[in-house]
């Protein structure tokens, strides 16, 4: 529920008027915006060090959980109603209810049977998948960093009680409403709730009571997400109390529909169009033959139920389910079911390089001065600030502190004044220590031109000198070298500062330039190989990167991206939208690229016709893992990123991407299987059923038959889920064709109708006119092709080359067993069924036979037009 927040065209912003209504609301704790910190703390019953394990586990049984309710996860008797509410259980229904008004209590019960076994055949399918999905959604749920007596620990997000005490840091995700008690440099993205375009900044202190939400700068609100710095947040309001749980049901929060969402809709509307003709025209037509109207009715109904997939929603469920498992066995966690089908059909893939293409375990080379020496300044220097930093973390400063570990640094000559965080436009960070000697000094580290671009001047051994064009002109020069051999550089700066209450951004100038930070980041093994399988898969990597030109293209050279086509984040600027869609096609990297402009590069490819995927594990990630049909991040990443994506990877690594895609082909192969299957033999059936009806002295099946035709026929579809897909099934992305669905269904029905048409008139012939002779052979034979049509339908490939899943086949195979030995067992006489002679049953195994053969010959001409 949260992530949806994160989308501002999901989610209408507040205007002033409504924002006032929602401020209206009484909390539990109400107006605590206008309380001091320490009268809020003692009216929740909380410390400045947080609550007791044993406190807050009373709270959280007091309280309930600190959670939305969002439509996961349903309950069983959910599950289990949901079965029953489709409008072709509805009308099964219906005629069950006529049936009993003129006492035909057999049929009744028959129908109402069947209805009921069609819905528990479902639940039992999907409620299972659903809750195997459920749990593979923990794997990845929202934690948050609280206090414990003092002691930072992270819990589960659910687990925040009102009293807490939150650690806030960039990226994180807000769990729930307070009330600011620290902050620095502390800016909040809450334009889903308060329609602010900025970042909203968060301080401590006391606002009047009747403020709105855009004026209590004093509070957080669940949903919401840290922009940069850090805060401290006292929790007020946890669950459904929270501002957002108050509006989130009035809200039409539904995420954008997905490609393969989209088929299926119209895939409905297809079969909803073939039904009401082929429903209204049979019943028209028999009550104008003067047939009973109950009978005609039932026929006409039973119809339409025989060519409708039922089972469509509990198969796609089943198999996305399957998917989800499959892929969690690799390192894959699916939060998104739908999107596996987007992840199959993904023709591009945009990522960063470091820790994707690369190791992304940062290791500092060098520090060196101005003229490229080592320089133990440069690295102590380096070291405070990374040491010191607590926003974001990266593999960066990591990389800083441990070099310094092992040289012998330390902190103790040093004490922390004032920190600037890290943001994305100014794209460094500065601290601010005082030596034991009395020196004052800001350092800042971070992208080379940002920090050049705020010096003045330039240490030379122990002077500085002033940054003239020509030493300008040479840093610059060195930094090119290095890129241009891969390394990551940075760049440290320095400046004494007086003493002040605080420092922010704008002391960040007249700095003077210290060095450089060198860093390594090799290619990972194997890399250039998963990028080749990916372009076998049909695949193509666009690298998004912050860094410049000389970097991206070396890295690129490595992992097998030759002659790459290179868009620089300024050249995007340049160009409007139509300009771009084109460029972005044909573009492999995008370089030294602003944050904001990631959404625009993946909207720039869905526009060119590309399915896409995005991997992204930042703060300003958010908006394209949105904007992608495949938003993919890392068990790592931050919380706002992690919320963002449709799937998690427990490990950055583009093999098990790989191993992903393929689970996200077989799954939407094995749904076309089903929609295949019941929209060749299936459609051909009813259709002739229809037609038959016309010339036929007497129906062809009774209502009763044709429901528990269609019932028995799709009890193989259980198996479809587990069914083996071929290699050529995933070997290029597939996507939705409607009017493929619609030329298989016509081109495979009217064969399916040209076979039953010779059933008729074998069986008229050899029935001698007996109706349930007639019936029953009819219905044998129309159930076998039905059923044996899916081993043949389920593969591009020679039936006779693919092997089917042992469940699939096995159900199949019994399934043909009960349709041969149906018209003589007890009971056979409910459903007016008859013995068959041995001539029948012949004549029905040789028709059977030669409908194989011809649909086996007829598919692969198909598929060779298709494929032309």
């Amino acid at each position: 529920m949260l992530k949806l927040l994160l989308h501002r065209s999901w989610l209408r912003p507040a205007g002033n008027a409504r924002v006032a209504e929602l401020a209206d609301v009484s909390p539990t704790l109400r107006h605590y915006w206008h309380l001091p910190a320490d009268e809020a703390l003692a009216a929740v019953g909380g410390t400045i060090a947080g609550l007791g394990e044993a406190e807050s586990r009373r709270r959280l049984r007091a309280v309930g959980a600190n959670r939305l309710h969002d439509g996961h996860g349903h309950g069983a008797w959910q599950a289990l109603a949901k079965q029953f509410a489709n409008p072709l259980v509805l009308v099964l229904l219906f005629a069950a209810c006529v049936s009993l008004a003129i006492a035909e209590w057999l049929d009744a019960a028959i129908i109402l049977a069947i209805v009921a076994g069609s819905g528990l055949l479902g639940f039992v399918q999907e409620y299972s998948a659903s809750q195997a999905v459920q749990k593979l959604r923990q794997q990845t749920s929202l934690k948050a960093r609280v206090l414990r007596q003092g002691e930072a620990v992270e819990i589960p997000a659910e687990r925040v009680v009102p009293g807490d005490i939150v650690l806030l840091s960039a990226g994180s995700l807000i769990p729930a409403d307070g009330l600011i008690l620290e902050a620095k440099d502390c800016f909040v993205i809450q334009a889903a709730l308060t329609g602010e375009t900025f970042p909203a900044e968060k301080l401590p202190g006391v606002v009047p009571a009747d403020a709105t939400l855009p004026e209590r700068s004093n509070c957080a609100f669940m949903g919401t997400s840290v922009r940069s710095g850090t805060a401290r947040l006292l929790v007020i309001e946890t669950g459904e109390r929270t501002q957002f749980g108050r509006i989130a049901h009035r809200l039409n929060l539904r995420p954008p529909e997905t490609e393969f969402e989209r088929g299926i809709r119209h895939f409905g509307y297809l079969l909803t169009q073939v039904m009401l003709v082929l429903v209204i025209v049979a019943l028209v037509i028999n009550v104008l033959l003067d047939r009973p109207l109950l009978e005609a009715l039932l026929f006409s109904i039973a119809l339409a139920v025989g060519l409708s997939p039922e089972l469509l929603p509990a198969v796609i469920t089943v198999t996305l389910g399957q998917g989800a498992r499959a892929m969690a066995a690799k390192g894959v966690i699916v939060r998104r079911l739908n999107a596996i089908e987007n992840l199959g059909s993904m023709d591009v893939f945009c990522t960063d390089k470091t820790g994707t293409l690369t190791e992304g375990a940062m290791r500092l080379e060098r520090a060196v001065d101005p003229a490229g020496d080592d320089a133990a300044r440069v690295a102590g220097l380096a070291y405070l600030n990374a040491s010191w930093e607590t926003g974001i973390g990266n593999p960066l400063d990591e990389a800083i502190v441990r070099h310094g570990a092992v040289a012998g640094f330390a902190l103790e000559d040093w004490r922390k004044l004032d920190e600037i965080p890290y943001d994305f436009e100014r794209k460094r960070l500065s601290v601010v220590g005082l030596a034991t000697n009395g020196e004052r000094r800001l350092i800042c580290k971070g992208a080379f031109a940002t920090v050049l671009a705020s010096c003045t001047a330039v240490r030379e051994g122990d002077r500085e000198r002033p940054l003239d064009e020509a030493r300008r002109a040479t840093l610059e020069q060195l930094f090119a070298s290095w890129s241009r051999q891969g390394v990551r550089v940075l760049g440290v700066a320095s400046r004494a500062v007086s003493e002040q209450s605080a420092y922010t951004a704008a002391d960040e100038t007249a700095m003077s330039f210290e060095g450089f930070l060198l860093f390594s980041d090799p290619p990972k093994a194997g890399v250039r190989a998963t990028l080749a399988r990916l372009a076998e898969l049909g695949v193509a990597i666009k690298v998004i990167t912050g860094d410049n030109r000389l970097v991206a293209e070396h890295v690129a050279a490595q992992v097998g991206i030759d002659r790459p086509r290179v868009l620089s984040g300024r050249d995007i600027n340049k160009l409007k939208d139509e300009a771009f869609w084109r460029q972005a096609a044909n573009t492999d990297l995008f370089v030294e690229v602003d944050p904001n402009q990631k959404e625009r590069i993946v909207q720039a490819l869905r526009h060119a016709g590309h399915v896409v995927g995005y991997m992204g594990d930042g703060i300003n990630d958010a908006p394209a893992l949105y904007a992608a049909d495949a938003g993919i991040s890392v068990d790592t990443a931050v919380d706002v990123a992690k919320e963002a994506a449709d799937f998690v990877l427990l490990s950055p690594d583009l093999e098990v991407l790989r191993l992903g895609i393929e689970y996200g082909r077989t799954t939407f192969a094995n749904t076309i299987k089903y929609i295949y299957m019941t929209t060749s033999a299936n459609f051909g059936n009813m259709i002739s059923m229809a037609v038959a009806s016309l010339f036929l002295p007497f129906l062809p099946l009774l209502a009763k038959q044709i429901l528990l035709n269609n019932f028995l026929s799709d009890i193989p579809a259980v198996g479809i889920a587990s069914d083996r897909v071929d290699r050529v099934a995933v070997a290029r992305p597939r996507r939705w064709d409607i009017a493929a669905v619609r030329r298989f269904m016509l081109s495979f029905g009217l064969i399916s109708s040209l076979f039953d048409l010779c059933t008729f008139a074998t069986l008229l012939w050899l029935a001698d006119g007996s109706p349930a002779l007639f019936r029953t052979g009819w219905f044998v034979e129309s159930l076998l092709t039905e059923l044996l049509v899916v081993l043949v339908v389920r593969t591009r490939l020679p039936c006779y080359r693919s092997r089917p899943g042992p469940l699939l086949l096995g159900l199949t195979l019994v399934l043909v067993v009960v349709a041969c030995s149906l018209p003589y067992l007890p009971g056979a006489a409910l459903f007016d069924f008859v013995p068959l002679p041995a001539d029948i049953m012949i004549a029905i195994a040789a028709i059977v036979a030669a409908y194989l053969v011809t649909t086996e010959l007829a598919k692969r001409r198909f598929y060779r037009r298709a494929e032309a």
